[in-house]
């Protein structure tokens, strides 16, 4: 007997009610099915059906092992569906929201290898500063930066995402170059949006315990942006102390057009760990496409030194 066969015949078999519900479902014949219940009924000793005129009903025993099989049937099919998702070629449109200034510096010039790679798949970049609602807007794929919220959708740390302090030199030689943490108090800071906690934070490079990291005193300054790119900006033209992320400012920093200060913090917008995520929803099979995005800019961020092992 071909029991997996034989266990799909009781199943639609109880789900039409009827022999011929299932052989028509399944393509076969109803004397197949017949035969696959008389074997199966066999092989556990018990009846599974009960026949009238008015089609089947199932026995106690029938409903406990129709309850059982369904699980098993849909942890089968699952799995199958999870192993042909690996032989199947990346295609399709794949819409991916990106914050602007990570998508000018990091995904943008490498696009072009991307569609070359997978030649089945088309893009729609999205940039956006906002976290979108995935599930609504139809997104296949988010990249975020900094720490996540609590949420339903799945996550994967693809890049690292460490802010320093940094400034102009004609800043630090007009307003000087502060010492501590403390006196970050004293300086004009180009602000970003509040942070989850409402707070900074600061912890000594390299270093994950509790006790290597402080809380940064209320800050000051005129001027708050929600872009990094425009807080870079405002920043060398000497506004103020920026918090930036290395992945913007390395540059900018090796051409001497800005300076890293407090060398030895990194600044963070709370507790939890902060990375460059890529975001997408819970689903069982993640598909080919998104999978494919993120293995190549995976591969891309640890060949620039921005891996997420790194």
């Amino acid at each position: 007997m071909d029991y997996l066969a034989a266990v799909r015949a009781f199943a639609k078999s109880a789900d039409f009610g009827s022999f011929s519900g299932a052989a028509r479902d399944l393509g076969i014949k109803t004397s197949t099915v017949s035969r696959y219940i008389t074997e199966l009924e066999t092989d556990l000793g018990i009846a599974l059906f009960n026949r009238s005129t008015r089609g089947l009903v199932l026995t106690e025993g029938g409903r406990v092992f129709f309850a059982q099989i369904q699980i098993a049937l849909t942890e089968f099919d699952n799995a199958r569906s999870m192993a042909a998702a690996f032989n199947k070629a990346p295609q399709g449109l794949l819409r991916v929201t990106v914050p602007p200034s990570f998508a000018r510096r990091h995904i943008v010039p490498h696009i072009g290898e991307f569609l070359a790679a997978y030649p089945e798949i088309d893009v729609d970049l999205l940039a956006a500063e906002e976290a979108l609602n995935l599930i609504s807007t139809e997104m296949d794929l988010a990249i975020r930066t900094g720490s996540l919220p609590d949420s339903g959708l799945m996550a994967r740390r693809v890049a690292l995402h460490r802010r320093v302090a940094c400034a102009s030199p004609a800043y630090l030689a007009r307003c000087g170059t502060p010492a501590t943490i403390d006196s970050l108090a004293e300086h004009a800071i180009v602000q970003q949006p509040r942070t989850s906690e409402n707070r900074w934070f600061a912890a000594r490079s390299g270093a994950h315990r509790a006790d290597a990291e402080v809380r940064i005193p209320p800050l000051r300054g005129r001027l708050r942006c929600n872009d990094y790119e425009a807080v870079l900006e405002l920043a060398l033209r000497g506004f103020g102390i920026a918090f930036l992320p290395t992945w913007l400012i390395a540059p900018e920093i090796d051409a001497g057009r800005m300076v890293r200060i407090l060398s030895d913090w990194e600044i963070r917008g709370g507790r939890a760990p902060e990375a460059v995520w890529a975001i997408y929803p819970p689903k069982r099979v993640v598909s080919t496409k998104v999978r494919a995005f993120m293995d190549h800019f995976g591969r891309v961020f640890d060949a620039a030194g921005l891996g997420a092992g790194s």
